[in-house]
């Protein structure tokens, strides 16, 4: 049907063409974003190239952008043949998986107890935990925690104290919150137990939350430096967040410690440094893509649903 609306064109009603206007806002993003992109990225890729290049491009200052340069793998051959990286990656890969799982279990079972309606108390327990959000401890007493419990020099002293994340509570409960109540109601009524319905019901509903969550929680525990710089002390128990620090310490020194292995001994360690920073990164990088299409539908626990 023709609209014969004065001054009111069909196009524009029918929202079938964008205006010259709309076109070039969409252009001026795509141009801002890809400059923001590029700024971001070039550092890191420019590391990367230097890991794939020779030592004596790398101390000649040849290695300006993100090509290598006389392209060779001796770098990651020193990283794969050290001992010290197998073991630290070792450490991370078990406080990473041990630690996503322990939170991700911890925070369900916290979520859905609070985003019950009958539940006693309930906005108390959560003030609670938002409370902590606001208002914590400090790192002192926490140490003091953690060392009165016996938890110094363990790998476990880098996954309990943050098993469970306020924030990523509120996020769970959230989601559960937006769920049909008559879900709970039909599970009552053909007999389930609370935990049945929270395993079989709830739980496969919240698939983006979970998988949402878990890459919140994999990375913290991947990235989790400073908790293992002051918790752990024992070499064969170090993660590779603190190995890191050591070889990029230890190239800017003059005099390298005696307990260093090979990959730190090098005489030119810009290339490892490089070709470190790639290996440690790269494993949590490549969990991201699998998770990518549940990640921005976790994050909008509060839009409407169609």
């Amino acid at each position: 049907m023709v609209n014969k609306q004065k001054g009111i064109k069909p196009s524009r009603v029918a929202g079938t063409r964008e205006g010259f206007g709309d076109r070039l806002y969409v252009a001026i993003c795509y141009v801002c974003i890809t400059i923001l992109g590029v700024v971001c990225l070039y550092p890191f890729l420019n590391v990367v190239a230097k890991s794939f290049s020779s030592d004596e491009a790398v101390y000649a200052g040849k290695v300006l952008g993100i090509w290598p340069v006389e392209f060779n793998l001796d770098a990651y051959s020193y990283i794969l043949r050290s001992q010290r990286y197998v073991t630290t990656f070792a450490n991370t890969l078990f406080v990473t998986i041990v630690g996503t799982a322990l939170s991700l279990a911890l925070t369900v079972i916290v979520a859905y107890a609070v985003s019950r309606r009958d539940m006693p108390g309930g906005r108390i327990i959560m003030f609670a935990y938002i409370f902590t959000m606001m208002f914590s401890g400090g790192m002192i007493p926490t140490y003091l925690a953690v060392s009165q419990i016996g938890l110094l020099d363990s790998l476990w002293s880098l996954i309990l104290p943050g098993a469970v994340s306020a924030y990523n509570v509120i996020l769970m409960r959230n989601y559960m919150q937006g769920l049909p109540y008559e879900l709970e109601e039909a599970a009552n009524i053909d007999g389930a137990t609370q935990m049945q319905t929270m395993l079989r019901v709830i739980l496969p509903l919240t698939l983006p939350s979970l998988a949402t969550i878990g890459l919140f929680c994999g990375v913290g525990y991947w990235n989790s430096y400073f908790n293992a710089l002051i918790y752990i002390n024992s070499r064969n128990k170090a993660t590779l967040q603190i190995y890191l620090r050591e070889i990029l310490i230890s190239t800017q020194t003059a005099n390298l410690d005696a307990g260093m292995d090979e990959l730190a001994a090098m005489a030119n360690t810009e290339s490892v440094q490089g070709a470190c920073v790639v290996a440690t990164a790269l494993p949590i990088i490549l969990v991201y893509p699998f998770l990518q299409k549940y990640y921005v539908k976790g994050m909008t626990l509060g839009a409407v649903k169609g």
